[in-house]
């Protein structure tokens, strides 16, 4: 392609809506341009940089057995009423696009295709003959994002490969999920990606074991735990760790003490002169279930740890069925207005005990339970002559104990945030280190979550009907590609991988009025091109330190110059990633830059 006859428009300055430096460059280098918020065009240079994204996931899935299909980005409600997750995706988490047609008929725009692909199965699989099965495809997916930002990194549109697989029991499940480890291992070996493979929290989609791939990165959104010896990843949603030990307290009396001025953990610690591990820190959360109920939650942990609110919601959804409810759909801390709708007087917020009483809440109302609902974390129960609130404000207690002072709850979870430093569970030796990462894939193992829902079933070799047992693999193909750029790039623009840069080559002709260096890039161009290399010809008008500039901007990996070195029969060859200027003879370019993209690629 000639760069004077393609779209190619580049910017000097940082777009003002552009938040990471990956966002900044595809703006800037024109790969693509903001339509509405969340939603951008991809623009020529970018659309083959997916295209090659698409068919290194495709090599990877095609060669495991799995087959490519196309399911329907319109979906009818009544399949996600079936599995039970409309009114999570629609009304609780918000993101899924709802309409309703001319029939009075409710749909949405998919985010995911679990319903619908357990549909097709339910349909058209009949026997263990059948099975497994593994069928996937590369398409647009919609999320109403409430703040969409980073570009394609949080868009409300966005190019996604889906796969969901079927099996007759959970053993031939492991063994697709292994074959989808080590695939997806190899999509971001060969794209050219330093990455993280970590344990995961199953999410909205469900199921039992799950991992992430991380693309590493300072801008990822989200934070890695994991052990130098390489024993250990997990995403912080999911990451388990043995907390620091609890400093011995040095109070020996029960009783109350005045503290003003300490609404905080540290403001406490700091007047009492006491270690934030001997507190006993009291948080307060509303949880609304899928039939309206709604619950205060008080959990106990110990001070100098944090809520997990993911562990939370695990928790309190296997808590569900105590409220005759089956999911939840929303849990939040009650701000002032929350609270005026059941608290009979105010809370004293930072200085609330583990035996905060039932009468804070409005007895007969009916959507509200009349109790809370206590839970202690691990880290708290084992503490002796601890500290904690007096539900009073400007107030503490020391000294406390379990079972003598304040009632142990009768629900013990682990529900702490692993953090940087803690030990960890398999070599109390090794010490969690953290790490920044963009997720951009994620398998999953369903097992009946989704069939018992839709009544999917088979029938085994006794005759006997069964439901299937499934998996699910995402990767985000769009998101990949700004994922490459936010870990690859440098003051003067993108770096692309070999594998995925838009072109691998640009012949860049300095001065186009010269009828010998004109003479040269053209047919370099043809050469170049007709052996295999993509290459670009910037035949533009424009000043020399232009093109350069531009070359560096887009990230093309190899920049051949017809410049001065032209006298001498060479031509000069820069190296994006290095910035290595090589003199290579005009007849020996092709076989050389041949040698250079197969070794990155093999690389």
């Amino acid at each position: 392609m000639r760069l004077s006859q393609m779209l190619f428009v580049t910017l000097r300055e940082d777009p003002a809506d552009a938040e990471i430096p990956s966002h900044k460059l595809l703006l800037r280098a024109g790969y693509i341009r903001r339509i509405a918020s969340g939603v951008y065009a991809y623009l020529p240079l970018l659309l083959r940089v997916l295209n090659k994204v698409s068919a290194i996931v495709r090599e990877e899935m095609n060669v495991t057995g799995a087959q490519e299909c196309l399911l329907p980005q319109l979906q009818p409600a009544e399949l996600w009423q079936e599995s039970g997750r409309w009114d999570t995706y629609t009304k609780a988490e918000g993101i899924m696009f709802a309409l309703v047609d001319r029939r009075e008929q409710h749909l949405g725009l998919g985010p995911t295709h679990e319903e619908v692909i357990t549909a097709v199965a339910r349909d058209m699989i009949r026997s263990y003959r059948q099975l497994p099965l593994h069928l996937y495809q590369i398409q647009t997916k919609f999320r109403d994002e409430i703040r969409p930002r980073f570009g394609l990194m949080r868009g409300r549109e966005f190019i996604m490969k889906d796969g969901y697989s079927f099996h007759a029991d959970s053993d031939s499940l492991k063994a697709t999920y292994q074959d989808m480890y080590q695939a997806y291992s190899n999509i971001l070996r060969r794209c050219g990606l330093k990455f993280r493979a970590v344990e995961a929290d199953s999410g909205a989609i469900g199921g039992s074991g799950s991992h992430e791939f991380m693309v590493l990165a300072e801008a990822g959104e989200d934070e890695v735990l994991y052990t130098e010896d390489g024993q250990y990843a997990a995403n912080v949603e999911k990451a388990v760790s043995l907390p620091v030990e609890a400093v011995p307290s040095t109070f020996t009396e029960f009783k109350k003490l005045e503290t003003p001025n300490t609404p905080t953990i540290q403001t406490l610690a700091d007047f009492l002169d006491c270690s934030p591990t001997q507190i006993v820190k009291n948080v307060l959360y509303q949880v609304t279930y899928d039939n309206g109920q709604q619950v205060l939650v008080l959990v106990n942990i110990r001070g100098d740890q944090d809520v997990n609110e993911v562990k939370l919601q695990n928790e309190l959804t296997k808590l569900a069925g105590t409220y005759d409810a089956t999911a939840l759909i929303a849990l939040e801390v009650p701000d002032a207005e929350a609270q005026q709708k059941w608290a009979t007087q105010s809370l004293p917020l930072g200085y609330i005990a583990p035996n905060l009483g039932d009468d804070y809440i409005q007895a007969g109302l009916p959507q509200v339970s009349s109790q809370f609902l206590r839970l202690v974390d691990e880290t708290a129960k084992g503490l002796t002559n601890f500290v904690t609130g007096s539900n009073e404000s400007g107030y503490h207690t020391v000294g406390g104990n379990w079972n003598q002072d304040f009632k142990l709850p009768k629900i013990t979870v682990d529900v702490r945030k692993a953090q940087q430093g803690d030990r960890a569970l398999h070599d109390p030796s090794q010490i969690l280190q953290s790490a920044r990462g963009i997720e951009i894939g994620h398998i999953f193992q369903l097992g009946t979550k989704y069939s018992q829902a839709l009544g999917a079933t088979y029938t085994n070799e006794a005759g006997e009907e069964n439901p299937l047992v499934m998996g699910c693999y995402g990767v985000g193909v769009s998101r990949l590609a700004q994922a490459a750029v936010e870990q690859s790039y440098d003051k003067n623009g993108i770096v692309w991988p070999v594998a995925i840069a838009p072109y691998q080559a640009i012949v860049v002709v300095p001065n186009i009025n010269d009828a010998d260096q004109m003479a040269a890039a053209e047919q370099l161009y043809t050469a170049l091109n007709g052996a295999g290399v993509e290459t670009l010809l910037d035949d533009r008008k424009e000043r020399a330190g232009v093109k350069f500039k531009d070359s560096e901007l887009i990230g093309i990996p190899y920049r051949i110059v017809t410049g001065r070195s032209l006298k001498e029969g060479n031509v000069e060859v820069v190296q994006r990633a290095t910035g290595e200027t090589t003199a290579i003879p005009l007849d020996q370019v092709v076989s050389t830059l041949k040698d250079w993209i197969k070794a990155a690629l093999e690389g």
